[in-house]
């Protein structure tokens, strides 16, 4: 829609995506993956099923669809072109995600993880019946390697046992490299908490569960973590067992909810917000 496209200075006509989804064939890519974004301003429900509809005349392998994170404190006017107002409220964004699902799982795709579908025959589903499913900066992928190199200004790095992100702004990238050196400035080295943070994180968002029956899993904060799940699984959203958490099909919409409990980072540097009403 020109109206949604315009608020947002983002314009992609519909025959330019083609145009993009069918040379990536040509050319040899097995994988099209196409993203979709629902709470967008001035969007509507009947919106977003012009714009599935559309999307199923390609019939990309996978799609990711999101919802609009709205952060109008970053620098540049790609999210000042409207008002707070113009923004469909939380029960319309759920209307809206309900719709897409719908329709998305009518054409074939399958729920992956969290806002991620995907074909039968891409490599992301099979890396889901087989339990290989990987999540990174990029989102999901069925890679094998865990470590991704960020190339280019503000890039980030995950090496799997720390993160490094490049410099700002492109006279200092190309300054750095020119003397032989990597363009860092910042990073992080994961602790041993970090780790089984991260493991718990990814197994929720990959598989939709997770266990601590041994020293590697379990970490002492663990006890508040399902205290504060307590309330999800009395509303049918999750299982809690002894030494395991699963979230229910219900419960799938809420997978960031489940771990940002588990993101003790998170907890003890924001502990009076109200931290489930940020993924609405």
């Amino acid at each position: 829609n020109m109206v949604v496209q315009q608020a947002i200075h983002r314009f992609q006509p519909f025959v330019n995506v083609k145009n993009a989804t069918e040379q990536a064939r040509e050319i040899g890519y097995d994988s099209v993956g196409h993203d979709l974004i629902f709470g967008l301003p001035f969007q509507t429900v009947e919106h977003i099923k012009s714009t599935i509809e559309k999307t199923k005349e390609l019939m990309p392998d996978r799609i990711a669809f999101y919802s609009y994170a709205h952060v109008p404190w970053i620098k540049g006017n790609g999210q000042r072109g409207f008002k707070e107002e113009d923004l469909p409220t939380a029960d319309v964004k759920r209307e809206m995600y309900e719709t897409g699902k719908r329709m998305l799982a009518e054409a074939g795709y399958v729920e992956i993880g969290m806002d991620h579908f995907a074909l039968k025959s891409d490599t992301l589903y099979k890396a889901v019946e087989n339990k290989k499913l990987h999540r990174n900066f990029m989102g999901y992928t069925s890679s094998k390697t865990k470590v991704m190199i960020g190339l280019g200004v503000s890039a980030i790095s995950d090496s799997w046992t720390g993160f490094a992100q490049n410099v700002k702004t492109i006279e200092e990238y190309y300054e750095i490299l020119e003397k032989g050196e990597l363009p860092l400035y910042r990073g992080h080295i994961l602790t041993e908490e970090d780790e089984k943070l991260r493991k718990h994180i990814l197994n929720l968002m990959c598989n939709l569960e997770t266990s601590w029956s041994d020293d590697k899993s379990y970490f002492p904060e663990l006890p508040d973590v399902l205290i504060r799940l307590k309330e999800m699984e009395a509303d049918g959203l999750i299982s809690i067992e002894k030494d395991r958490l699963l979230i229910k099909e219900e419960g799938r919409p809420f997978v960031r909810n489940v771990c940002m409990a588990f993101d003790l980072l998170l907890q003890r540097s924001k502990p009076e917000t109200q931290l489930f009403s940020m993924t609405v």
